[in-house]
């Protein structure tokens, strides 16, 4: 008879509520989410931009990004292209093998949330 070995039993479900990540995996995951919530809202993105470039109806785009809820999502899709993008750099300079280590890694990731954070707060500001 073979030998079976007695191994730790596997959880059924994952707990997600229990995981506590390290902060560039809480960067990383955020770079994920931003990057999709900028590809599903494009339709909309376009459909702004459309409306702004037509004369006639630019009085129908300063309605909608009037609506306080249009300003809301806007100021959301401001911040996840902001930290996409600082995120993105981040990322481009761990895969050269720059930051790499525990330290600077951490370092890299708070500065990216930090400057993304106060980018989209100043900008946003100003557009609002």
């Amino acid at each position: 008879m073979s030998e079976v070995s007695v191994r730790k039993p596997r959880p059924k479900h994952l707990a997600l509520n229990e995981i506590r990540l390290p902060l560039p995996g809480f960067v990383s995951i955020l770079h994920r989410i931003s990057g999709a919530g900028l590809f599903l809202l494009l339709p909309f993105l376009l459909y702004l931009f459309d409306l702004s470039l037509a004369q006639d109806s630019f009085a129908t785009f300063s309605a909608v990004v009037g609506n306080p809820l249009v300003k809301l999502i806007l100021f959301g899709l401001l911040w996840a292209y902001l930290h996409h993008f600082c995120a993105g750099i981040r990322f481009l300079l761990l895969d050269m093998h720059k930051g790499v280590d525990l330290q600077p890694a951490r370092s890299s990731a708070r500065l990216v949330l930090i400057v993304s954070l106060a980018l989209t707060a100043v900008i946003g500001v100003a557009l609002w």
